[in-house]
Parts: structure tokens; C-alpha cells; sequence
């Protein structure tokens, strides 16, 4: 199966991982500007089970979510740059601004998020849905520093040191 899948695809792949006993893991946001804490995010939650399936936010939900003047880059390149990284098996781009129909289709067994989240934080639609599919909830830390709106703050200023310290 493709990396970049439709959600009705994925769907069918998470019930036969599902099947066969494998826990698949989901996590999901907008994934602008890819960085060290993505990567080091992604790998820790595909350690917690045998596939990992991310869901990104399409372009119309993120400029909801984050301003008119995200996404920096478009949806389908935002996918196929997750989808390129060796430590994620699946990737679905979905439309709503919430990931409440990703996981109730998905029903993943284990559901994470960063650091800059808590259980009682988390969407409550969403929150609502992974207790229906009874996927545990697994808070991640963050890599300090390290965000998408941080390099774009650096990124607006004009004569900035390119050292290996500012980037």
C-alpha cells in the first residue's frame, strides 16, 4: 500500500493490521515546515506500536487553524515529504479542522500528541472519539526550540546569523 492513501483506503489497511494483531499508532497536525522535532516526534511515536499512520490538516483547515498566511507549504507537498520518512507507513490528508472522522474510520490503538498537549487539553470530539475506538492516549515531549511558528519568527528577521546555533 502506498504511503499517501485515501482515508477509506487507510481504513481498510487499520483493520487488517487490526486482524492480525498489530497496533497501529496515529497521530496527526499540520506538519508546515518540517524540523528536528517533527522527526524525533514521529520516531518516538512509531515506537509505540507496528505502523504509523499520520493524518495532516489540508491546506483549508490549517489556514483555520494557524492564519491566512499558512500553510508556507501546500498540502499534497506536506504529504509527500512525511510520507518519504522511513519511520511513517501511512499518511492521509484530511479536510476538517479537527481529526475526529480520521480516528473513528482508523481506529487506532494508540493515539499520540506533543508535548505541547495534555489528555485534558485534547479536542473534546476527539477525545470523545478515541475513548469510542479505545485507543490509548500517549503525550509526547517536545524537542525544545524546535516548532514551525519559531523558524518562521527567525525567518522574518532579516539579518539573522546563519550559524549552526540559529538554525
Amino acid at each position: 500500500m502506498p504511503a499517501l492513501s485515501s482515508l477509506d483506503d487507510l481504513a481498510r489497511e487499520a483493520a487488517r493490521l487490526r486482524s492480525e494483531g498489530r497496533r497501529l499508532v496515529l497521530t496527526n497536525g499540520c506538519f508546515d515546515i518540517l524540523h528536528t522535532g517533527h522527526v524525533d516526534y514521529l520516531e518516538r511515536a512509531r515506537q509505540l506500536g507496528d505502523a504509523l499512520a499520520v493524518a495532516i490538516n489540508s491546506d483549508r483547515s490549517v489556514r483555520e487553524l494557524k492564519g491566512p498566511a499558512r500553510p508556507v507549504n501546500p498540502e499534497q507537498d506536506r504529504a509527500r515529504i512525511i510520507s518519504a520518512l522511513r519511520t511513517v507507513d501511512y499518511v492521509v490528508v484530511f479536510d476538517s479542522l479537527r481529526a475526529t472522522e480520521v480516528i473513528r474510520s482508523l481506529r487506532p490503538a494508540l493515539y499520540a500528541k506533543g508535548g505541547d498537549y495534555t489528555p485534558d487539553s485534547l479536542n473534546s470530539e476527539e477525545l470523545a472519539a478515541l475513548h469510542e475506538v479505545g485507543a490509548d492516549i500517549r503525550i509526547l515531549p517536545l524537542v525544545p526550540g524546535r516548532s514551525t511558528t519559531a523558524i518562521l519568527a527567525r525567518a522574518a528577521v532579516p539579518d539573522l546569523p546563519h550559524s549552526s546555533a540559529a538554525n
